[in-house]
C-alpha cells in the first residue's frame, strides 16, 4: 500500500461528528473500504455490504478448501464403498432415486 492510498482511505472519526457520514458512506460505496481513525489509532473499517458479503464468502470458501484438503490428506481409496453397497446396506432401490434429479450438491 502506498502513502497516497493510505491517506485517501483513512478518515477521522471527527468527520462523522461534523455531519459528513453520508459523504463518507458514498465514498465507501464508490471507492472501497475506509479506515476510521480515533486518537490517531485505527478504530474500525467501513465496507459496503456487497464487499462484506464477498469477503465472508471468500473466508467460507477458504475454510471449505482447508477442510477438503485435510480430508484428502487422509483419504484411503481402499475404504471406498460403491453406491450398490450403500443401497444394499440401507435397503434403497433405484426407484428411491427417481425424484432426486433436481437436487444439486455442492
Amino acid at each position: 500500500m502506498n502513502i497516497r492510498s493510505a491517506i485517501e482511505n483513512t478518515i477521522s472519526i471527527s468527520q462523522f461528528n461534523r455531519g459528513l457520514a453520508g459523504k463518507i458512506f458514498d465514498e465507501v460505496k464508490r471507492y472501497g473500504a475506509k479506515v476510521v481513525m480515533k486518537n490517531n489509532s485505527p478504530e474500525c473499517v467501513l465496507l459496503s455490504p456487497e464487499e462484506y458479503i464477498r469477503l465472508l464468502d471468500e473466508v467460507n470458501d477458504a475454510r471449505l478448501l482447508a477442510s477438503a484438503t485435510q480430508r484428502m490428506s487422509t483419504f484411503n481409496p481402499s475404504t471406498v464403498i460403491s453406491q450398490e453397497q450403500v443401497d444394499q446396506e440401507f435397503g434403497f432401490s433405484p426407484s428411491d432415486y427417481e425424484e432426486t434429479d433436481d437436487i444439486e450438491f455442492e
